[in-house]
């Protein structure tokens, strides 16, 4: 079998629809060299945040790659800090200094907490993107309701919502709100930080078609329509989960995964919206 190249991976308006994560990846060294070693590999979509603390090596592994900076879709997300007029405008400067680029693909707000206030965030988001300092705005852990909100407020359309989003936590009423709205989900801890490899349903589908139980989560999500952003360090790893491209679930399969009634949120700040 043939392993994928950048050209094999579906695209969502634009988005690459696997990416790499690189949340929790704070060694230096490791963080710049898993980058590069998924471009090499073939991922075009690299996702990092300010609170992650490793945009700078986020950049460096963007320096070291042999592709081309036009051809990567690089995230970043404005911390809860930060979110006010000034913050935004502010942190997202510093944001791409440390990455070592003139502009993001896509620029989100992180939570809708802290310093967050639709009328005074969203309005300094609009302002970087006329600056073709962000070419698409978006926001992460949102709820319908501060989607509504901020559709209200904005003149500019809200690219995604970045979630968490796995097998364990489906997510129905807000994946119904986004494709009504036409917004992109990005899914985070898209293997539920390990979770997928103790599924019963996930195993036995992975063994079916001789693969991970990664890929199996990897591949129903992009079923759903779904980008999904898994975090990996290792070079094994990187690949496994770029090989999921290859992977095609049957319909049944696909109704096995949907059938799941576990549901167990791994990310879960007291700040999260779901609990005000």
């Amino acid at each position: 079998m043939t392993r994928p190249d950048s050209d094999d991976c579906p695209r969502a308006n634009g988005m690459p629809m696997l990416g790499l994560g690189t949340w929790e990846n704070t060694d230096p060294d490791a963080c710049a060299n898993a980058v590069e070693a998924a471009l090499e590999a073939g991922y075009r979509h690299i996702d990092t945040a300010q609170a992650y603390g490793n945009e700078e090596d986020v950049g460096e592994g963007l320096d070291e790659a042999d592709v081309a900076r036009e051809d990567v879709f690089l995230a970043t997300k404005v911390w809860i800090d930060h979110a006010d007029r000034d913050g935004v405008i502010e942190s997202t400067e510093e944001s791409l200094e440390k990455l070592g680029t003139d502009y993001v693909d896509l620029l989100y707000i992180h939570w809708p907490s802290r310093t967050y206030d639709p009328e005074e965030t969203l309005p300094a988001l609009e302002e970087l993107k006329a600056e073709g300092k962000v070419k698409h705005i978006g926001v992460s852990n949102f709820e319908p309701r501060h989607l509504q909100v901020a559709e209200d407020v904005m003149d500019e359309p809200i690219f995604a919502n970045q979630v968490e989003f796995h097998p364990f936590l489906q997510q129905r009423q807000l994946r119904d709100y986004l494709d009504d709205t036409e917004t992109e989900m990005v899914a985070y801890s898209p293997l539920a930080r390990g979770k997928v490899f103790d599924s019963d349903v996930l195993t036995d589908i992975a063994d079916a078609h001789g693969v991970s139980a990664a890929q199996v989560s990897l591949a129903w999500i992009r079923s759903k329509g779904v980008t999904a952003i898994p975090k990996a360090t290792g070079e094994d790893h990187i690949e496994d989960n770029w090989a999921s491209l290859d992977l095609e679930l049957t319909d049944e399969e696909i109704r096995r995964i949907d059938a799941i009634e576990d549901v167990d949120r791994r990310v879960d700040p007291g700040f999260g919206p779901w609990n005000a």
